[in-house]
């Protein structure tokens, strides 16, 4: 496992158990990213870097009692508190780095995946990852409940302009994985990009 692996697993782990007190608020937020997937009955979709779990339940009502919903999380601890809270009945836990899926190529539909982008070690790589495991004309929604600039304020630290999720970064980023940006919001209150599978 590479030291970036660990670090997470240690910033997270060491979180869990109050992750959801911490931000009690984010529900109607999650909730509101994951309608904008435009998710139908019956599709598949991922929750990459699931945490808590936060996703699951509107990721089901979204695609309904046929569809399938899985969260992946590399961090034990997160997992456990999403069975904690319920959420497993919503969507397949998996423990696993979302750097290697254990899904086969087109197996999805969409692609959920709140605040991990920065939490990834290789995102050009990780992010062609998550393409593979999407159809053609899947969607992937990066997603954080609230804006780059409420998020640096919130760590004490001013945004770069190498920030990832800056639009000029982020647009080529995920051209360069398979992806083609076709929504970009960056608000106090939210951060939403989506992106559609080209192929």
């Amino acid at each position: 496992m590479s030291d970036d692996h660990t670090h997470v697993q240690e910033f997270f782990g060491a979180r869990a158990a109050d992750w959801d007190d911490r931000f009690p608020d984010d529900g109607p937020a999650y909730a509101a990213a994951v309608d904008e997937l435009g998710l139908r009955e019956g599709d598949r979709v991922l929750d990459a870097g699931c945490g808590t779990g936060r996703a699951l339940t509107p990721l089901r009502a979204a695609v309904g009692p046929s569809g399938v919903v899985v969260g992946a999380d590399l961090t034990l601890a997160m997992l456990q508190a999403a069975v904690r809270a319920g959420r497993d009945r919503d969507g397949r836990l998996l423990l696993t780095d979302v750097a290697a899926l254990p899904l086969r190529p087109g197996a999805l539909d969409a692609v959920f995946a709140a605040g991990l982008i920065a939490h990834l070690p290789r995102p050009a790589e990780n992010l062609r990852e998550l393409a593979r495991v999407v159809r053609p004309g899947g969607v992937l929604a990066l997603f954080h409940p609230i804006g780059r600039a409420a998020l640096a304020a919130r760590q004490g630290r001013q945004i770069t302009p190498q920030d990832l999720r800056a639009e000029p970064n982020l647009r080529p980023l995920l051209a360069g994985a398979g992806w083609r940006m076709t929504s970009y919001v960056d608000e106090d209150d939210r951060f939403l990009a989506l992106a559609v599978r080209e192929g």
